[in-house]
């Protein structure tokens, strides 16, 4: 689990006091930060006290993260100073704070993240790291994975020193989220309850976690009762929730699918979750049913015809992807999950987006 959270309106106003002990003598703190805020300095720039050579590196989220990018990102942390940063601070959404867990690891660990795509592979422990989520949903700031697109696949670094040493909610950095994308990364948060209440690795501590994001959920995308500000903290909540119930189980068809469809595509995760789970209604039927109620509430018009032009070898590969994420499969359709799903089922699934 992440052992430190700070929770509250302004919280992020705190940052430095809350990083300040784990400073190591003048070795800086790289800051990574989504550069949809390089134009908002005044949202988080300018809210952040720099030291000694402190630094800020504004990234780039057009696509899904790389494990080319982390590596690039470490090589130039490592050339721009003389230290071993004191810590790496991820402020943005699942992508940066995935970016920013991937970092921490590489700068103590040889190789390139591509190494370490799989689960437990992971040999020396992480840089101290900090994760400031700017929009909710994805869970990333709560789990043990930081998922990467890497030469042969789509796949997370799953590890215990993967996960945050500190996360501050502030539910004040998710209030300018535009409304598509606050729907798409919301959804992520729903489909990661369905997946994980429906699966077979469900357990008691898992099922809690679930069905209170999932309550959550409900509140926020189907009832009308809220303030903004009041659906912008309980959004941050399900989250939260909903990061901790795949954690200790695990996500299911909708996931391995939306994996295979970023491979190829490079379609962002949220939406390629929301493209893929409105077509599971022979796996989650009712889920999918309360999925299109939501969609329908809120307007919400998702692409159509994602794989109307895709190759027979694109097909292969997206269909080799999602098959490989084989605890996902499990989770879904049980130990037999195999007599249960082939390539031939998966690609006609494909062609339905």
């Amino acid at each position: 689990m992440v052992p430190k959270v700070v929770y509250g309106k302004g919280s992020f106003n705190q940052i430095k006091e809350i990083i300040s002990p784990e400073r190591n003598g003048i070795a800086p703190f790289i800051y990574l930060i989504d550069d949809v805020f390089k134009d908002q300095k005044q949202f988080v720039e300018e809210r952040i006290s720099l030291s000694y050579t402190d630094e800020i590196l504004y990234v780039s989220t057009a696509e899904e993260p790389k494990t080319s990018q982390v590596d690039k990102i470490v090589e130039k942390i490592l050339s721009n100073s003389q230290y071993i940063p004191s810590g790496i601070i991820g402020i943005g959404g699942g992508s940066i704070l995935d970016l920013s867990k991937a970092v921490a690891i590489m700068v103590t660990n040889p190789g390139s993240a591509a190494d370490y795509q799989g689960w437990d592979l992971v040999k020396n422990k992480a840089l101290y790291h900090v994760g400031v989520p700017t929009i909710s949903g994805t869970g990333a700031e709560i789990s043990r994975t930081t998922v990467l697109t890497g030469p042969e696949r789509k796949l997370g670094i799953n590890s215990d020193f993967t996960p945050f040493d500190q996360v501050i909610l502030d539910p004040e950095l998710i209030k300018n989220v535009p409304k598509n994308q606050w729907f798409y990364t919301g959804m992520d948060c729903y489909i990661h309850c369905v997946e994980s209440l429906n699966g077979t690795f469900l357990n008691a501590f898992s099922q809690s976690y679930g069905e209170k994001a999932l309550e959550l959920c409900n509140e926020i995308f189907l009832e009308n009762t809220l303030s903004k500000e009041s659906a912008d903290a309980k959004l941050m909540m399900a989250s939260w929730h909903g990061g901790m119930s795949i954690a200790y189980s695990q996500v299911g068809v909708a996931h391995a699918m939306s994996y295979g469809l970023a491979y190829v595509l490079g379609t962002k995760h949220g939406i390629g979750n929301c493209i893929v789970f409105d077509k599971l209604g022979e796996y989650y039927p009712e889920g999918v049913a309360t999925f299109k109620k939501m969609k329908a509430y809120h307007n919400i018009d998702l692409p159509t015809g994602v794989c109307a032009n895709v190759t027979e070898d694109q097909l292969n590969t997206m269909t080799r992807v999602a098959l490989s994420l084989e605890p996902l499969w499990e989770n879904a359709l049980g130990s037999d999950w195999k007599t249960k799903i082939n390539a031939d089922k998966l690609k006609e699934l494909y062609r339905s987006l």
